[in-house]
């Protein structure tokens, strides 16, 4: 049996920290995994960046209430949860996921979480677990699942090469050139034969 392993943002929600950068006008908030490698470089940085302006979770929170699903991105993911399951495997936080999760029909999600002080100030960042998306495929390969892949940055390469298909979506033309091996599709539409296909396998 198949099961579909899923980034979240790039692949079914815009980036949640360009939308927080547009919001506040902070360019260095614009910076994601792909264009970082490393998270916890990235993430220490968005974490100095966000105590240097006195942002809290709360003004991270209300840009992401005003956020929707990609165009198409509900309509894709139900023509795909008959076929299959899906869990979206992503390195956001919980603290950030309920209103996109809600606007998708609450696909199956594993993230990490936030430390936030009692003033709602973001103090640090907790992993799920380390290399948690390829960690996530190798246990459910070993439930006898086959994994489909899919993902658009630096930090979903990890999941594509774990998977048994891996497909990027919407990747930069860097992350591209650098990992040639997986197929390219640009919208939902390309997407779909791709899975079938992976589908057809049994």
């Amino acid at each position: 049996m198949h099961i579909v392993c899923s980034d979240l943002e790039g692949v079914f929600v815009p980036e949640i920290w360009i939308n927080v950068a547009l919001k506040t006008g902070i360019e260095d908030l614009k910076l994601t995994t792909r264009d970082i490698s490393d998270y916890d470089v990235l993430m220490r940085r968005r974490l100095s960046i966000l105590a240097a302006h006195q942002l809290k979770l709360q003004d991270i929170t209300a840009v992401i209430a005003g956020m929707d699903p990609l165009e198409g991105a509900l309509e894709f993911l139900d023509w795909l949860r008959p076929q299959t399951p899906i869990i979206v495997v992503s390195d956001t936080f919980t603290q950030f996921a309920g209103p996109l999760m809600k606007k998708l029909g609450w696909p199956t999600l594993f993230c990490h979480s936030l430390e936030v002080a009692p003033d709602g100030a973001i103090t640090g960042y907790r992993l799920r677990q380390p290399d948690s998306k390829r960690r996530a495929a190798q246990s459910l390969r070993q439930l006898n699942f086959k994994i489909i892949g899919m993902g658009d940055s630096y930090n979903d390469i990890n999941l594509l090469q774990e998977a048994d298909t891996g497909i990027l979506f919407r990747p930069p033309e860097n992350v591209v050139r650098e990992f040639p091996q997986f197929p390219v599709t640009r919208d939902y539409e390309e997407l779909k034969p791709l899975i079938r296909a992976a589908l057809a396998k049994g």
